[in-house]
């Protein structure tokens, strides 16, 4: 089954000598269980196909599916439910809010979905707990080390338990060793909990843990190729 899937995607910015075509007739598909790679220079238009996808932006012509529904026939209301359910997002910097505990944060989404913040607590130490930081859960991002705020972005992603991951560079702040580190995190989502992930990111060792890589070149998809990423990792293991 198709979690995303674009038709001829195109976003425009500005109008006359000033238009700029962020993103130019784009047709993908992520399919369930699947892990993706979004990879380009700056200015390719990967962070725009994102929004798009994430329904943070309408496109100026093609269209956007989640598991089948077109985003451009829900109202705001809808889409903001379609959000809420069934995407999780990570972004650069995390986006943890410096005055919440790790279990706070992890909360939040359930909490304005509407779920009783005892409830959405319960559901919280679940996820911190798979992602193994349930023991920093009363600590602020600031108490936490690099480590652990990211593993409590991916649980704060899953804890709605949507079908699909839309990660935007999430390791262009860390270092190699961090960043490595959280693409094995990403993998295990899927290889374990079954969820799609689409990332956006421009280093070519996270991309290597995804399942394909597209490439961007002037909002145009300029190349796709399959990785072999658990023959070579059984290889390095041997």
């Amino acid at each position: 089954m198709k979690i995303v899937e674009t038709e001829n995607l195109s976003r425009i910015y500005g109008s006359g000598e000033v238009q700029v075509n962020a993103l130019d007739g784009v047709s993908l598909h992520v399919d369930t269980g699947e892990f993706v790679a979004v990879m380009g220079p700056s200015g390719c238009g990967k962070s725009t196909l994102l929004h798009l996808i994430g329904g943070l932006d309408r496109p100026s012509e093609g269209t956007v599916k989640i598991e089948g529904k077109d985003l451009s026939s829900l109202d705001d209301d809808a889409l903001t439910d379609l959000r809420r359910e069934h995407i999780g997002f990570i972004f650069q910097f995390f986006n943890l809010l410096p005055t919440l505990t790790a279990l706070d944060n992890t909360a939040l989404p359930l909490v304005l979905g509407g779920m009783k913040p005892a409830e959405a607590q319960v559901k919280a130490v679940e996820w911190l707990e798979k992602l193994e930081v349930a023991d920093r859960s009363t600590h602020r991002p600031e108490e936490l080390s690099g480590g652990q705020r990211q593993r409590v972005a991916i649980a704060r992603s899953m804890v709605t338990e949507p079908s699909l991951i839309l990660a935007d560079e999430p390791t262009g702040n860390l270092d190699s060793k961090a960043a490595e580190e959280f693409a094995v995190l990403l993998r295990e989502t899927v290889d374990k909990w079954g969820r799609s992930i689409l990332l956006v990111t421009h280093d070519p060792r996270i991309s290597s843990f995804a399942d394909r890589v597209i490439y961007l070149q002037d909002g145009k998809i300029s190349e796709e190729t399959q990785n072999h990423r658990r023959m070579a990792g059984e290889v390095r293991n041997g």
